[in-house]
């Protein structure tokens, strides 16, 4: 029964100390981390596609993407400090309601990542071409530097290629990332921490300059599109800008992914989950007010007088014309546009200097959180386990980390960002309800269980979250809603034909025998039974 196939706490912890990763981690290196993933693409780009989106109201739309991603902080605090192993999601489902659940959460962590990552690196692309235009006057021709404008024919994708066939840049970016994770995670978090400092001071910088001229006329109409948008669009107003502007905070749970590269995780990495969110929902309303308040963030019109969602054919064409040319909600890099908008040209290329040099961070972070999740499959039998091969010199699980970045490197070439992040989201949001889910089928089938992070009011919080996780992924456009059902689809396909039969809990393949929990030390020196 597959159902049945339920890999016990025990085990999954014990698996881990004779599988190990080296644990280098501590609290402080976790919050840089989670706000190396968190401040990143979604405050850097996303912010023109939400006012597109919900104009001024995406200040309403963070708040709300906030609201969802703090209840479901908790719930991964909680499982996180009782499983210490790298995984996340994943690893808690299999504990908790059996392996088939667990791998279509696995399957749809892996949508998350290495779509998120793309999105980063799009991002990135879009501050480069701009700091590259504005500094030297020379930019690549549009065919280079973006993917082409993909639409639904029913159930059939389009492609247009009339603005665009590959983004380079995005190309360039998510390969240096691969070589630079494939070295190790110690240097990698030794890079992030600098990088980190730089996306922090440039967003103080922004904040300094644009408050004091922040003007509350801009603020009119609040929210032009309405709470749900017109109805001939899907996933608009503030509700789907919160449902997009989700992409901005789920960098949080890769600090869960790296529970097993941590040091003393019952208590740091709870610190990490809830300090970095925390950190990070004060910068963005922040920077969301200053961006409103000093150019405005009303959406650009289609021809049927209708606002039209950001990356669409109709969109394209409204910030083509001559009198969007300098809205907010056209502009590839909207932080440093803002700057030069308000005659800080000079800050303004220097916040896109930053952006170029911080968002490889947030990639380096998604990637590290896919790699991880493949890692950790494969070391349960569902995945080929070469993938968990760990190089003999930089001890990372460089296959398929190599894997992963050619993956997304190849999204990143040909899909825009907005419409990448919508398609992360989708399988993000179903992560983070099995999260909330697994956190009260623990609480009634094993009660005792010690638990060094204790989600307050559980049967609150916890059913906040799964409400919270439905409630924005049916408010996100329809194409992006079809994506997880078909990827999830591509996944039972695949754990039928080789996980179900390669499982090592279904083939009784037990590495660590119940009796033996209980002896293996916390770090078994090298050779270690």
């Amino acid at each position: 029964m597959i159902f049945g196939r339920i890999k016990s706490l025990d085990a999954i912890l014990a698996t881990a100390e004779k599988k190990s990763l080296s644990r280098t981690l501590g609290p402080v290196q976790l919050t840089l981390l989670g706000v190396g993933a968190i401040i990143g693409t979604g405050i850097f780009v996303l912010t023109a596609a939400a006012a597109q989106k919900a104009g001024p109201g995406m200040m309403l739309s963070f708040i709300i993407a906030g609201a969802v991603c703090a209840v479901a902080a908790l719930c991964y605090s909680e499982l996180a400090s009782m499983v210490p192993v790298s995984g996340s999601a994943y690893t808690y489902t299999y504990a908790v309601v059996g392996e088939l659940l667990a791998w279509m959460v696995g399957w749809a962590l892996i949508l998350e990542y290495a779509v998120a990552a793309s999105a980063v690196s799009v991002g990135w692309s879009g501050y480069f071409m701009g700091l590259l235009k504005s500094v030297t006057g020379l930019q690549l021709p549009g065919v280079l530097s973006a993917g082409p404008v993909w639409t639904m024919n029913g159930w059939i994708p389009h492609a247009d290629f009339s603005t665009g066939i590959i983004n380079v840049p995005a190309i360039i970016v998510a390969l240096g990332v691969t070589w630079l994770l494939m070295i190790g995670t110690t240097e990698s978090a030794r890079v992030n921490a600098v990088l980190v400092a730089i996306k922090v001071t440039a967003l103080t910088i922004f904040i300094a300059l644009t408050l004091p001229v922040l003007k509350t006329g801009e603020f009119s109409p609040f929210t032009p599109n309405g709470w749900f948008g017109p109805e001939h669009t899907s996933g608009m107003g503030v509700v789907g800008a919160a449902a997009s502007i989700f992409f901005a905070y789920v960098g949080f749970d890769a600090v869960s992914t790296a529970a097993e590269e941590t040091k003393n995780p019952q208590r740091n990495v709870p610190i990490g989950l809830i300090g970095s969110l925390a950190i990070c929902t004060v910068f963005y309303l922040l920077v969301a007010a200053g961006a409103v308040g000093a150019i405005g963030a009303q959406p650009v019109i289609g021809a049927d007088g209708l606002a039209v969602a950001p990356g669409s054919a109709g969109f394209v064409a409204a910030c083509a014309l001559a009198e969007n040319a300098d809205r907010l909600v056209c502009s590839n890099e909207a932080l440093a546009h803002v700057l030069r908008m308000i005659n800080w040209p000079m800050m303004g290329n220097a916040l896109g200097l930053a952006a170029n040099l911080a968002l490889p961070s947030v990639i380096l972070m998604m990637m590290f959180g896919q790699t991880r999740i493949f890692f950790v499959m494969a070391r349960d039998g569902l995945l080929p386990e070469k993938l968990a091969s760990i190089h003999p010199k930089w001890k990372t699980p460089h296959v398929v980390t190599a894997i992963t970045g050619v993956g997304v490197a190849i999204a990143a070439a040909l899909l825009p960002v907005g419409q990448l992040a919508d398609i992360s989201n989708s399988g993000t949001l179903f992560a983070f309800f099995m999260v909330a889910i697994a956190v009260l089928v623990l609480r009634v089938k094993d009660p005792s269980r010690r638990r060094p992070f204790r989600t307050p009011v559980v049967w609150l919080v916890a059913p906040l979250a799964i409400v919270g996780c439905i409630f924005l992924y049916f408010n996100l456009p329809v194409d992006a809603m079809l994506v997880l059902p078909l990827w999830g689809g591509l996944g039972l396909v695949i754990y039928f034909a080789y996980g179900y039969r390669k499982s090592h809990v279904g083939r009784g393949l037990v590495e660590v025998n119940e009796a033996e929990v209980s002896s293996i030390a916390p770090n078994p020196p090298p050779g270690a039974a």
